[in-house]
């Protein structure tokens, strides 16, 4: 089915829905310091991302294994900056996301840069093979900034204990 509609046109919906996507996770996550922070507050959100796995049964989705591991890689190395801005604040009636303005821009920067890939790399990767890549990517750079989110999370929480 994929095959036949003109690359383009994927190309261009697929941005437009990154963008969009984007957008709303920054708008959720500027949101987020509103209210008090708790365990499952931070952990589901990669374990319902990880559902997008399922894209992986369909053939063209699949990514080689050197792939999984460099976009696993790279995906870590993304997380360290979200990591470095979450920051965590104890107010009386619990534990708090201390807002921050880097923040944003580095949700933007992550946005842009993953935008400009996505359109350079197009052409010479497969759409589906490279729309797993970039699942891996968002999946593991998600997944390890959320780990370390609840292992200060739970310091935090045992030192107000």
């Amino acid at each position: 089915m994929l095959e036949e509609i003109p690359s383009h046109y994927i190309a261009i919906v697929s941005t437009i829905v990154a963008i969009f996507m984007g957008v709303s996770v920054m708008m959720m996550r500027m949101r987020a310091h509103r209210r008090p922070i708790n365990e499952k507050r931070i952990i589901i959100p990669p374990v319902a991302m990880s559902t997008g796995a399922l894209m992986f049964i369909y053939e063209p989705f699949r990514v080689a294994p050197m792939q999984i591991l460099e976009v696993f890689v790279l995906g870590a190395c993304a997380s360290l900056l979200l990591i470095w801005k979450t920051q965590f604040e104890v107010r009386e009636d619990g534990i708090y996301l201390k807002k921050s303005k880097a923040f944003l821009f580095i949700l933007v920067g992550l946005l842009v840069v993953r935008v400009i890939a996505k359109l350079v790399m197009q052409n010479s990767i497969d759409f589906g093979e490279l729309a797993g890549m970039f699942f891996l990517l968002a999946f593991s750079m998600i997944a390890c900034w959320r780990i370390a989110m609840f292992i200060k999370f739970k310091k935090i929480k045992a030192t107000i204990q």
